[in-house]
């Protein structure tokens, strides 16, 4: 086994949740199941993590409206429950577990308070516009959840010290070309260590297309470069045959290192002592 190289099961252990909950004034209603289940919630004498576990232990197609009262889509809500209790499916943890799931969202996104607040409450029409406006909010969390990793680490490198190019491309073999997220000490032929940044915590075709521009870079570096890896995001739970498949370029020595925002120390250093060997500090 490579030197330092954790096992597959640690590099999942040690994804993080990039994406920042946020309080939502009122949950999209688009369906009558949900006005449904929101109309058996409001006759709910109390709302506390007793009575919500029952009523999803007996309801658990609930579940989803419940994420809706807390601002998770579908998507959202299957990645926190995979990340936090182990499985994406709704359905069989409000059977087994539902204790474990009110739980989980009360503590992380203060479920039975906003339910309590948001079931008797009546709505306007400016509470319909910025109920619409969460849609977009999601999607501008997103672009700053894939923007955090890229972040970090270039934080990482200048700290260090390293002059830097970010989201750029990089010279490797035969004069071919691969994308980056970093690159040291710049872009294109100047090019001695390049790191991708691949930070998700939804799920998509859009994780596929990150493992192939890691494979990409693997595939066209330099002997003399080093190539490394930041990946976190708990969106990778979903779709761990694509995160196994970056993990083998790094047991294969295919990359130089593979890292999470929980180990950036370990990124900090191995970059550090690249760039000694290197000439560049």
């Amino acid at each position: 086994m490579t030197p330092g190289l954790a096992s597959f099961a640690d590099y999942v252990a040690s994804l993080t949740q990039l994406s920042n909950p946020f309080d939502p004034t009122v949950p999209t209603a688009q369906s009558e199941e949900i006005r449904a289940v929101a109309s058996q919630l409001a006759r709910l004498s109390t709302v506390d993590r007793a009575t919500l576990a029952a009523f999803v232990a007996d309801n658990p197609d609930a579940v989803p409206v419940l994420g809706l009262a807390v601002g998770l889509t579908r998507e959202k809500l299957k990645n926190i429950l995979k990340h936090h209790l182990g499985r994406a499916s709704w359905t069989a943890l409000a059977r087994e577990r539902a204790v474990d799931v009110i739980a989980m969202l009360d503590e992380q996104y203060d479920a039975v308070r906003l339910i309590d607040e948001q079931r008797h409450r009546v709505y306007d029409f400016g509470d319909v516009l910025v109920a619409r406006a969460g849609t977009r909010r999601t999607a501008t969390d997103a672009g700053v959840t894939g923007r955090r990793v890229e972040d970090e680490i270039e934080v990482v490198a200048r700290d260090l010290g390293l002059p830097c190019e970010t989201r750029t491309r990089f010279e490797g073999r035969g004069g071919q070309t691969a994308p980056c997220d970093l690159a040291i000490p710049a872009g294109g032929a100047r090019a001695k260590v390049v790191v991708a940044a691949k930070g998700f915590d939804s799920t998509g075709s859009k994780l596929t297309d990150a493992v192939r521009e890691v494979e990409e870079m693997a595939e066209k570096r330099l002997p003399t470069q080093y190539v490394m890896a930041a990946v976190d995001g708990i969106g990778w739970k979903n779709r761990l045959n694509d995160l196994r498949r970056i993990y083998d370029l790094w047991a294969a020595n295919k990359i130089d290192g593979l890292y999470t925002l929980a180990t950036l120390g370990q990124l900090r250093d191995e970059l550090q002592a690249a760039a000694r060997r290197l000439g560049l500090s």
